[in-house]
């Protein structure tokens, strides 16, 4: 298959080589050409402009914010002046549930299919094509894309035919995986308070009531203060919690946990945390607790 992608950030750039390697014919384009180079002897075409990644069957965006989507799909030569009539457009980042209404209006508008497949796991999951994909569309445009969900993903979920849906479930994740963070964090601050081994406490919790991969995966990074260098960075996750609130708050829906997560991550920028990891949510429990 023809596929554009745009943006080879910590996750564009693992997905673009798991495309590659499922043998699709990828044209990669980024504001950095070096990153887009870098990926030129491994098969990957180099689109000088966003306009020359849209000749495709499908286009990936996958990019940090609304501010990016915004700009490479409104923008001058942008994606929706440039994109074919019946082409699709998928979008892989994590966005906004009206962003998402808007484009899959502006894209109706244009005969183009926009399509939503957002994505569970980290850099090392993408690397390892063992993400976890939540789709929604129309159920054409999905099975279209079936495909490339198989070369990047371990098991993908087909959710509705209405795009924004997928960007709120993903919304509601990354609200419990900050929230997941948050309670380990100040556990593993009680456990070390009193001398316990972290380690050992998160071997517990584990191997027995909390074995679900985000308690193993963040439940190590705590206990090891691993929080250099980044796979998901402390300005993204309170991006990604200020969209779940705003999201809520269009449905009346009261998120109280969630705004506590915003100030802790607001907390964790004003003392120097925005290179750091999200889990360095955990390092605030730490020094509240004098450690």
């Amino acid at each position: 298959m023809d596929i554009g992608l745009i943006g080879l950030g910590h996750m564009g750039t693992p997905v673009a080589r798991n495309l590659i390697k499922a043998g699709h014919r990828l044209t990669v384009y980024n504001r950095t050409r070096a990153k887009a180079e870098a990926l030129a002897g491994e098969g990957a075409g180099i689109a000088p402009t966003i306009a020359e990644a849209c000749r495709a069957e499908v286009l990936i965006t996958l990019l940090a914010d609304d501010a990016a989507v915004e700009s490479v799909v409104f923008g001058p030569g942008g994606v929706l002046d440039s994109l074919p009539g019946g082409a699709i457009h998928l979008s892989i980042s994590t966005i906004s549930v009206a962003l998402s209404e808007r484009l899959l209006q502006s894209h109706q508008s244009r005969s183009q299919v926009f399509a939503v497949a957002t994505v569970f796991g980290r850099p090392e999951a993408a690397a390892a094509a063992a993400l976890f994909i939540v789709a929604a569309g129309h159920n054409a445009a999905l099975a279209k894309c079936e495909p490339l969900f198989e070369a990047i993903g371990q098991k993908s979920f087909n959710l509705s035919e209405r795009p924004a849906d997928a960007n709120l479930v993903k919304l509601a994740g990354n609200f419990l995986i900050a929230s997941v963070i948050e309670s380990l964090g100040e556990a593993v601050a009680l456990i070390r308070k009193a001398g316990v081994d972290p380690h050992r406490f998160v071997e517990i919790l584990t191997g027995s009531l909390f074995a679900a991969p985000v308690y193993k995966t963040y439940g190590t990074i705590i206990a090891n203060e691993a929080y250099e260098p980044a796979g998901f960075k402390m300005p993204l996750g309170l991006k990604d919690v200020r969209l779940a609130l705003a999201a809520a708050e269009a449905l009346n829906v009261a998120l109280p946990v969630a705004s506590l997560l915003r100030d802790h991550f607001l907390t964790g920028l004003a003392q120097g945390g925005a290179e750091s990891d999200w889990s360095a949510l955990a390092r605030l429990s730490a020094k509240n607790a004098g450690l």
